[in-house]
């Protein structure tokens, strides 16, 4: 347990981004699944058009850290791929 002010401060702090890491990772991994569902049902022209909503939402977390952005970049190039594809 923390026993410094400063300690004790930092906890509360950590907590708080701790629940809006989880939120921002959370709308990542729905917006890939979104996604991956637009391109199992082979829907083209929806896909294209979420497809830039999910880049944004990809680029927001590579932004923060949530994830890497070579690990977001990758993830774009591959569903641009698919798309192109169908």
């Amino acid at each position: 347990m923390a026993n410094t002010k400063s300690a004790i401060k930092r906890i509360r702090r950590i907590a708080t981004q701790t629940r809006v890491n989880k939120a921002r990772k959370s709308k990542y991994r729905n917006a890939i699944k979104k996604m991956n569902i637009l391109l199992e049902e082979k829907k083209k022209s929806e896909a294209l058009k979420f497809l830039p909503k999910l880049n944004s939402e990809l680029m927001k977390v590579a932004k923060t850290g949530i994830v890497k952005k070579a690990n977001a970049s990758r993830n774009i190039s591959r569903i641009t791929k698919k798309i192109s594809a169908l």
